[in-house]
């Protein structure tokens, strides 16, 4: 079920529990909220102790009363479930339900998140307000969404999950013997007698089995979105009919994104760049990456849950906004997919540890602040942006981001045992294609390869099964895949392959892996120009981190190792096979490398962006398209002011003459041609 809407949401979370004693801070609330043109709040996000104060006993009228003011004045509700932190009576009464750490130890009462979420007692409570919450407000005709808990994070050990952890190993291997051949137990005589014996990882115990590690890691990821599973279900049953999603997160590796947004109708993510510690283009282009990751999970349009108005509370130096940065921000996410930028907090609380944490309304209460200001600017250009909701991001390139993978990746035992550069690799891959205007989806190995004309895919360590074949049918139809060092290397349970890496594709990209060094960080080589000069590149380009050794088997080598005991040795090669070309880069390159690399085998193989005209750096374009028409959203991140020549059609926001001012927007509607 996907969320129809034919506006941009624009709100956030809204905590009125705060303020019960104090109506006539309500009643300023709402006021304010419709001068910033706020048209959506959420709701209950850790409202259980007032919603449920004693067990059994529900006190839902004061939302209601609040649901029903918000209405009577144009603005719906994302009502949440307040699964992410429990009430204290229950942890006094039910200890089960506090987490177990990896040492063994139970947790006290505090904080969020601590709770077991395979706890019975915990399911039971969490699905009886579940149900409650939706016999009442289902019908409610301001509840738009559901949202289910929050920041799902976290792990427990203690012996339910132990138990679970056991089950979740039977379904998936059948018999103990299967787990000891996967595992590679035999290593240091570790092996299992019964499934009895086996433990979550702990540094008290077991950590050496990287086939523990990773399916330990496997089984919270799925028990979290058990859990999530069965808060819908309530929902359902209980009688909702509106869509459902839950708030991810910033680069946080502890769920796989994309099975648990197979359970949602909308995704959703909370987006807190920390502005200040590098220049504005290079946050953004962070920034963008993730708002793909999180677009690309479904393919569709998603909602940008939080943001701060204002500094965090969180941060060593809680930097603010400076002018302009919070309209830039929204406007980032909507250019990138987003139906929606939301805030955290609509109200700052008097006490707590968030009551520092921006907010559209501060302590103060006035609407005069400079933070009131700039969300009612952002409120008019959403409204002015309204049309292009629904509408969306198509892309022919993709870049590869694979959960699993990087779990296995950090638990390698490898070349380098600290800072692998995994994630700055895909992200090198990704600003390359960005900075050539192209829009971009960030896929996982389990993901169609079919939809896209060219696919990069750094550091694919763990091969699924069955990923190798899609690489090979990819390329046999005449897809431009990319790879780089530490490909192919190690199978689901991370055991290493035989008969040579990448596995199943030396053939395919005409070489086979011999070493790689891992340098030290203070080390560089450089990727250099070899016998034949290639068109399009540099003399050379420093490569740091991990330099991976080749044996040509057909491939041919456009560039080579510049130093060391490598240096003549190929470090960039290409190979045709069937329709397409499979290139290998060998070693974490520098940024330009891939800048230089990506221009050429797209401007080769003619594959143009929507938008054709020069692109400024610091200058990001997106394009979503719609039934009737195109919106390409323009931004500058840039230090300078930038003129962009706009292609024909209707501004709808920002200068008609494509003038760029640093943190400027634009935005135009290029309709359709028809026939």
């Amino acid at each position: 079920m996907e969320m129809k809407t034919d506006y941009l949401m624009h709100g956030g979370d809204y905590n009125p529990e705060q303020w019960l004693s104090m109506p006539e801070v309500l009643e300023t609330d709402i006021e304010r909220f419709v001068e910033a043109k706020i048209n959506t709040v959420t709701l209950g996000v850790f409202s259980w102790s007032k919603l449920e104060p004693r067990e059994g006993e529900f006190d839902f009228e004061w939302l209601e009363k609040i649901i029903d003011r918000l209405y009577e004045n144009g603005i719906t509700v994302i009502l949440a479930t307040p699964s992410g932190a429990r009430p204290h009576w229950m942890a006094d009464k039910y200890p089960e339900v506090l987490r177990v750490n990896e040492t063994r130890q139970r947790m006290l009462f505090g904080g969020r998140h601590n709770h077991c979420l395979t706890s019975p007692v915990y399911r039971e409570k969490v699905k009886r307000i579940d149900t409650e919450l939706a016999k009442r407000f289902a019908p409610h005709p301001a509840v738009r969404m559901w949202h289910i808990s929050n920041e799902f994070s976290g792990q427990c050990h203690c012996s339910l999950c132990q138990e679970a952890f056991r089950d979740w190993l039977k379904k998936r291997y059948k018999t103990i013997e299967e787990l000891n051949d996967r595992w590679c137990t035999t290593f240091w005589s570790h092996i299992y007698d019964s499934f009895e014996q086996v433990e979550s990882p702990s540094l008290l115990g077991e950590t050496s089995i990287m086939g523990l590690n990773l399916d330990w890691r496997r089984f919270v990821s799925d028990q979290t979105i058990d859990f999530m599973e069965q808060e819908i279900l309530a929902l359902r049953e209980a009688g909702i009919s509106q869509p459902v999603t839950t708030n991810l997160m910033y680069r946080f590796d502890g769920i796989d994104y994309f099975r648990l947004a197979e359970k949602v109708d909308l995704v959703s993510w909370d987006n807190y760049p920390l502005w200040g510690q590098k220049e504005d283009w290079e946050k953004a282009r962070e920034t963008a990456f993730w708002h793909d990751v999180i677009r690309s999970l479904k393919k569709q349009p998603f909602l940008m849950m939080e943001s701060s108005p204002g500094s965090t509370n969180w941060q060593k130096v809680s930097k603010l906004k400076k002018p302009g940065m919070l309209e830039a921000t929204s406007f980032q996410s909507i250019a990138h997919g987003a139906d929606g930028a939301m805030y955290f907090q609509m109200r700052k609380g008097r006490g707590g540890e968030e009551k520092l944490h921006g907010a559209v309304l501060d302590h103060y209460d006035g609407n005069d602040t400079r933070t009131f200001r700039d969300v009612c600017r952002t409120g008019e250009m959403l409204a002015a942006l309204g049309e292009a909701a629904g509408s969306r991001t198509q892309a022919e390139a993709a870049v590869l981001y694979d959960w699993e993978n990087c779990w296995a990746l950090e638990e390698s035992r490898g070349p380098r045992n600290q800072d692998l550069h995994a994630r700055e690799s895909i992200e090198k891959s990704y600003r390359a294609l960005r900075r050539l205007g192209h829009n971009v989806d960030v896929i996982d190995q389990s993901c169609d390869l079919s939809p896209y004309r060219f696919v990069a895919g750094p550091m694919q360590y763990l091969f699924h099964e069955g990923f190798a074949e899609k690489i090979r049918a990819y390329v046999e139809r005449g897809g431009i895949f990319v790879m780089t060092y530490w490909s192919g290397v190690a199978d689901e349970n991370d055991r290493c392959f035989l008969g040579g890496t990448p596995h199943g594709l030396m053939d395919v990209f005409g070489l086979r892996s011999e070493e790689i060094d891992g340098l030290y960080d203070w080390e560089e080589n450089r990727i250099c120009q070899g016998g034949e000069r290639l068109a399009g590149m540099r003399e050379s380009y420093v490569c740091k981190y991990l330099c991976q050794l080749v044996k040509p088997m057909g491939a041919q080598t456009l560039m080579v190792y510049g130093s060391d005991f490598y240096a003549g040795e190929p470090a960039l090669l290409k190979n045709h096979f069937g329709e397409g070309d499979a290139y290998y880069v060998c070693a974490d390159a520098e940024q330009a490398f891939y800048d230089d690399l990506y221009r050429k085998i797209l401007a080769e193989a003619g594959i143009r962006s929507a938008f054709t005209g020069e692109i400024p750096d610091g200058v990001e374009v997106t394009v979503r398209k719609g039934e009737e028409a195109e919106y390409l959203f323009l931004q500058n991140f840039g230090r300078e002011t930038a003129m962009i020549s706009l292609p024909e059609g209707e501004v709808l926001f920002g200068d008609r003459e494509g003038k760029l001012e640093p943190l400027g927007n634009i935005v135009v509607k290029i309709k359709k041609k028809q026939g």
